[in-house]
This record gives structure tokens, C-alpha cells and sequence, in this order.
């Protein structure tokens, strides 16, 4: 009996470092408006995670953990999503979730330590920012597994970084989701770094889209940094998914070009000249350089669109620094719909104890 399984990874690729278009561009996305808005998205994220280290230097909001040089991911995975998919974030996700109704200040109270930050106004399916390495996986499995059970289309899509591929949460996660056929889609973010670890210390696995097949996954590498490239396989990916019920896995190649969060100093353990050299492949500017060459793109343009970003974002920052002050001790009713009784007396004890120090 043959056992063997094709143990190629397939590489997706469309615009090089250059943003030179290495293959023509499916006819849904050859189209101005949609290149424009994606590379807007972009534009709006970078800037954003500058406000925001801006914000955590001078105390308005607490740790923060920078998306720079990655937000091809999560602008491709927010424009490919059907509004009732469900999306299951990691901490590097803010791109797709100002595509699907959350806002900036919703994101800067998370931030500022603010509860409410999870409990968004516009976005009630989504699940909030998840910090714990790879728990959010296990939660996707159950969102998938709930998607099938009301004989729903939709995909549970859930992300990480390569480091929570290290976490046994991840292979319990892949291995009940092709067990069960469950439509759940794994987005792995390899920025090559799990905090100061390098990849090649983590794992001997010739890829990380490798440890989907021993699951018994399809899985695919993407260029992360090539949001045209992102989005065309996530959108397969999904109606793939969809059709088959069966689950999905990609490997987005990236580069953290920024420290781990605002607590790092990643000039301590990152080589100086490698760093150098994946800010040259970085999406934005590739992505703007694709939109000079298609002759519909200035610089004229590109400062309108900047200025016009930014203005949004300052204005997200206003009403977030105007918003009223969360209730004493409100963190402790977001744990359960109906708080036990030793959590209600710790809750009591803690706002009696900030009434005596007042």
C-alpha cells in the first residue's frame, strides 16, 4: 500500500520586491479603485501603529504591539471575509479589524487597558485581540465547529505568529479541525521571531505550512509582505473552505521590522544588516511603487492620501482621550454573564480599597 504524501509546499508570489507584477492579476482584482483602497488600508495601519507607540511613549495607552511591515496579512484577510465569517485575532490583526466594523478608539481603549475595547459597537460576531500565545486557536476550533453545526457557510478565520506554531494549543487545534472537516482557516503570520527567538531555533520543520500536513491539511506559503498575493490565496482559500468544508492553512512569509511591543528592544538579539534588508521587501512601499508603475499613481496623490489617513486616525485619538473613565472595577463583570460570589466580594474588596486611597 502506498502511504506517501506530496510533500511540496507551493510559494505564491506577485510582486516582487520592486512591485513589478510577475504574473497578470485575476480579473476581480485588476481594477483601480480595489488596488487604491488596499494600498489606503495600508497606509491607515501603518500610521495608526505610529500613533499608537506614540501614544504608549507618553502614557496615554499601556504596552502596545506594532503590526509594522505586516499589514498586507490583515488588510488581505479583511477585504476577503464575508461579514458573517468569524474572525479570531491575534495581536497584529488591527488591519482587518477596522475593515470589519471595529474602531480606533475601540483598539486604544484595549490598549489603554479600557474593557470596553472588547466590547464592540459595530462587530458582534468577532472575537477581541487575543494576547496569550495560541489559545485563540482552540477557540477558533470551537467557532468552526459551531459554524458546521448550524450547517452554516462561513469560515471561522483564525491568526498567530510562528512562534504560537511551537504551542501544543496549535497542533491540538489543527489536528481536531481536519479530524472533525471543521471550515476553519489558519493564517500564520511568520515574522520569523517569537519574541527574541529566531525560527530556526523553534523548530526543525522545513516550513510551518509543513506542520499542516502531518495533520492532513492543505496548506501554502504566501509572500506576507504582497497584499495583492495575500489576498488572491486567502479568497481561494476560503471558497475552497466553503465547498469542502474542510480546513486551510497559510503561511505568510513576513519580517518584523519593529520591536515585539513597546516593552522590547529588538536592536538587542536582530542583526542590523538582516533587518536592513527586509525593510527593502516591506508591503507598503512595494505595493505604492506597483501603483507608480500602473501611471494612475502621484506623489500628489500619495500626500493627499497620507494627510487624509492620518486626520482620521487624530481624530480617533480625540474621542478616545474624551471618553468618560471606566467604572471602578469594571474589568471583573466582563469574566462571567452572572459574576460568582468570590468574584463579587474581590470586586468589592478592590473598589473599597481604591475608595481608601482616594
Amino acid at each position: 500500500m502506498n502511504t506517501q504524501q506530496n510533500l511540496n509546499i507551493e510559494f505564491s508570489q506577485y510582486l516582487d520586491i520592486n512591485g513589478t507584477l510577475l504574473k497578470p492579476l485575476p480579473a476581480t482584482l485588476d481594477n483601480e479603485e480595489l488596488l487604491i483602497a488596499l494600498y489606503r488600508l495600508l497606509v491607515l495601519t501603518r500610521l495608526f501603529d505610529e500613533t499608537a507607540v506614540n501614544l504608549q511613549r507618553t502614557g496615554i495607552i499601556g504596552t502596545y504591539a506594532q503590526s509594522k511591515g505586516q499589514e498586507a496579512i490583515g488588510t488581505a484577510i479583511g477585504r476577503a471575509m464575508l461579514a458573517d465569517d468569524v474572525f479570531i485575532p491575534y495581536y497584529r490583526d488591527i488591519a482587518t479589524q477596522i475593515q470589519r466594523g471595529v474602531s480606533f478608539e475601540e483598539i486604544l481603549q484595549y490598549w489603554g487597558g479600557d474593557e470596553r475595547g472588547s466590547n464592540f459597537a459595530d462587530q458582534p460576531n468577532d472575537f477581541s485581540l487575543c494576547v496569550p500565545i495560541a489559545t485563540q486557536l482552540c477557540h477558533a476550533i470551537g467557532v468552526a465547529f459551531a459554524l458546521k453545526f448550524q450547517s452554516k457557510r462561513n469560515v471561522a478565520v483564525v491568526t498567530c505568529g510562528d512562534g504560537a506554531t511551537s504551542k501544543g494549543d496549535f497542533y491540538e487545534s489543527l489536528n481536531m479541525a481536519a479530524a472533525m472537516h471543521l471550515p476553519a482557516l489558519f493564517i500564520i503570520n511568520n515574522n520569523q521571531w517569537a519574541i527574541s527567538v529566531p525560527l530556526h531555533q523553534q523548530t526543525a520543520s522545513k516550513t510551518i505550512a509543513h506542520k499542516a500536513i502531518g495533520a492532513g491539511i492543505p496548506a501554502i506559503q504566501v509572500d506576507g509582505n504582497d497584499v495583492l498575493a495575500m489576498l488572491i490565496n486567502i479568497s481561494k482559500a476560503l471558497e475552497q473552505i466553503r465547498q469542502s468544508g474542510k480546513p486551510f492553512l497559510i503561511e505568510a512569509i513576513t519580517y518584523r521590522i519593529c520591536d515585539h511591543t513597546t516593552a522590547d528592544d529588538a536592536s538587542r538579539y536582530m542583526d542590523a544588516d538582516v533587518l536592513q534588508e527586509a525593510i527593502k521587501k516591506e508591503p507598503l512601499i512595494r505595493h505604492k511603487r506597483f501603483l507608480s508603475t500602473q501611471h494612475f499613481w502621484t506623489e500628489e496623490k500619495d500626500k493627499a492620501l497620507y494627510h487624509d489617513c492620518q486626520q482620521q486616525i487624530d481624530e480617533a485619538v480625540d474621542r478616545y482621550q474624551n471618553f468618560p473613565p471606566q467604572a471602578a472595577g469594571d474589568f471583573f463583570d466582563y469574566m462571567y454573564e452572572q459574576l460568582p460570589a468570590d468574584l463579587l466580594e474581590q470586586k468589592q474588596g478592590f473598589i473599597q480599597g481604591l475608595k481608601h486611597h482616594e
